[in-house]
């Protein structure tokens, strides 16, 4: 395939000025023994692409303390309703275990940002709630990620963010089917411990 451009970053264009990693490219066509690497490399770029959106999301909380995962419960805390979440609803919507939310939410806890409070309805359960320091701390992060996100995605249309998101979320439903479908066969579960 012959190479248009090579950017400062070590990206290069194919002919049609798509944009490539030539190091997973070289990689994938390796380890595939030159069968089509097109799959592996849109992976690599998501993954890589996913590691760049968090590193810059949590460049603002690094002298705060709190790790990429805390901040996504944090956040999430902020926008539930006054009552709070239980950790199994929080789970289940960033899309990781109950034990991981439990973990955060105990780091919250522990720095005053979150606290556990008995349910309204049923006493028996236990709600994650923000607190008013949580609340504070959410504010002053706010405008640091707009301006953040801004950056990252800049150049980029409405319409493009649209169908980036669009192409994201559909693959993340087919990780969800897939995972139900190992779950069911007695396979091995690809979800998060």
């Amino acid at each position: 395939m012959k190479h248009v451009h090579k950017s400062s970053t070590g990206l290069e264009r194919d002919s049609d000025g798509s944009l490539f990693d030539p190091r997973v490219r070289s990689a994938m066509a390796r380890f595939t023994a030159g069968d089509d690497t097109l799959a592996l490399e849109v992976a690599g770029a998501v993954r890589g692409a996913s590691h760049a959106i968090e590193r810059m999301r949590s460049h603002g909380a690094q002298g705060r303390g709190l790790s990429a995962g805390a901040l996504d419960i944090l956040i999430r805390l902020s926008a539930a309703t006054e009552d709070g979440l239980s950790i199994g609803e929080l789970a289940q919507s960033a899309g990781v275990s109950s034990r991981n939310v439990t973990g955060l939410v105990d780091t919250l806890e522990r720095d005053g940002l979150a606290q556990r409070v008995p349910g309204r309805h049923d006493r028996r359960s236990v709600l994650a709630r923000i607190t008013p320091a949580g609340q504070a701390w959410v504010e002053s992060f706010r405008r640091p990620t707009q301006a953040a996100m801004a950056a990252i995605f800049r150049g980029f249309t409405p319409d493009e963010l649209a169908q980036m998101r669009h192409l994201c979320l559909r693959l993340v439903d087919n990780h969800r089917q897939l995972d139900q479908y190992l779950n069911q066969a007695g396979g091995t579960s690809t979800a998060q411990p």
